[in-house]
């Protein structure tokens, strides 16, 4: 019998994980059921043939694998929800920063199988990267579909629970960098006359592409940096400015600040 998987949560993440569901044809719509106190993001779901829950407690008892998509600071609320309406044969999602699976456990009173998981916002599109572990006593069987909900839709990378706090500044956070920095690329561009579409169009192709060159191997990152940098050119010039004001160190700081939170809102 196929496991009906529940969301508590309906919002962007649990919106692109449904997605890859549906579209990689996982799991049919009546085998998906969501709850959020949002009325707006449940009738949504329903479009697309998604039945919800008037509770978190009863798509607890209704599902077999439940997938915990709310923020960090509501998971104490959620968990104490459903408690009662949970055993052991449940197997547990979490996706936000922090919460790990003991805690989950913990908060249930009881000893269900769990995987921690921090996956990225372009799994909305396919192309995320994730990082997720697994709990001692989750079957293979089960554990391996779980792993598909995000492989199909994206790159997967399986880590020690220690390492999930780190993790979250290489793939969770980090696209907002990334878009920072080609942020600033479109703004000089335009001070410079060059429209913004233009340059947006540019930029993106060009992180593509760069994207595609560390992908293959054949070049470390600071092989592929040097291939770019003739001699006297005038790459070399802007990357002078770069490194005379440390952003290799202001990247470093930044993600250890990352994760330095992370491990304040751990639990």
């Amino acid at each position: 019998m196929e496991k009906k998987i529940g969301f508590i949560g309906a919002g962007n993440m649990a919106s692109a994980i449904i997605g890859g569901l549906l579209g990689n044809k996982l799991k049919s719509p009546n085998d998906i059921l969501v709850f959020d106190l949002d009325k707006n993001k449940t009738s949504v779901m329903a479009e697309k043939g998604i039945a919800s829950t008037s509770s978190g407690a009863e798509l607890a008892e209704k599902s077999d694998i439940i997938v915990l998509a709310v923020k960090p600071q509501n998971y104490d609320e959620v968990l104490e929800e459903i408690k009662s309406r949970v055993d052991e044969n449940k197997i547990f999602v979490t996706i936000a920063a922090g919460i790990s699976i003991g805690y989950v456990r913990k908060k249930l009173g009881k000893d269900c199988a769990g995987v921690r998981v921090m996956p990225n916002t372009p799994l909305l599109l396919g192309k995320g990267a994730t990082a997720m572990c697994r709990s001692e006593n989750i079957s293979d069987d089960d554990f391996k579909e779980i792993y598909n909900m995000f492989a199909l839709s994206g790159e997967v990378a399986l880590l020690p629970e220690e390492q999930m706090n780190a993790v979250i500044a290489v793939n969770g956070s980090s696209p907002a960098y990334i878009y920072l920095f080609a942020k600033s690329m479109v703004d000089y561009a335009v001070s410079v006359g060059i429209d913004s579409e233009t340059a947006l169009k540019l930029v993106c192709k060009t992180l593509e592409g760069s994207a595609e060159m560390l992908r293959s191997g054949k070049d470390t990152p600071e092989e592929l940096i040097q291939k770019v940098c003739s001699k006297g050119g005038t790459t070399i010039e802007a990357m002078n400015v770069l490194y005379d004001k440390n952003v290799p160190q202001a990247i470093n700081e930044a993600m250890a600040a990352c994760t330095k939170r992370a491990e304040e809102l751990s639990k």
